[in-house]
């Protein structure tokens, strides 16, 4: 049986650039996601370095959901638009959604890539249609919640080592 619980946050459009990357990237990228309240990052970060030894780096923008996360050529080439014509559509679907409050569910079994902590999304259509309304696809990656990412350095190796004892069922 899952581990669900309910949650609710804002749908944000075009977020500020908070890194070098995103700043390079945010004159051909389309970004929207999902703000939610709390501390559940830092709380699945906590239960990581205490039960197993796991020390993260939790996310920049804290809790949140990246739906839109894509290039702008993906929505020329599905919509059949021009740059220009995807930037109305763009402004339109952002007019439309953005600072409405969504409802989510979150599987809360935490998800890893030995690299990469997350928690699934399980409910999601409203995020399908949002994409549907660009003429984007299901993401590559599917709907989650980054926890965070593991600290590099020193311990990486035994970081990973954890990992696979938990992936194979060695440590719960």
């Amino acid at each position: 049986m899952e581990n669900i619980i309910k949650y609710k946050g804002k749908i944000l459009f075009d977020p500020i650039d908070k890194t070098s990357k995103h700043e390079k990237q945010a004159s051909w990228k389309k970004v929207a996601m999902i703000l939610l309240d709390g501390d559940i990052c830092e709380y699945y970060s906590w239960f990581l370095e205490k039960r197993y030894g796991i020390k993260i780096n939790i996310p920049l923008r804290g809790p949140h959901i990246s739906f839109i996360n894509d290039s702008i050529y993906d929505i020329i080439k599905n919509s059949g638009l021009n740059e220009k014509e995807v930037n109305i559509l763009w402004d339109n679907v952002k007019n439309k959604w953005n600072g409405k409050e969504i409802e989510l569910l979150l599987n809360l079994d935490a998800r890893s890539s030995s690299e990469y902590w997350w928690l699934n999304i399980v409910e999601y259509e409203q995020l399908n249609i949002i994409r549907k309304e660009l003429g984007l696809s299901d993401p590559f990656y599917k709907f989650h919640m980054s926890i965070g990412n593991i600290r590099t350095g020193i311990h990486e190796e035994q970081y990973k080592y954890t990992y696979k004892l938990i992936k194979n069922g060695f440590i719960y």
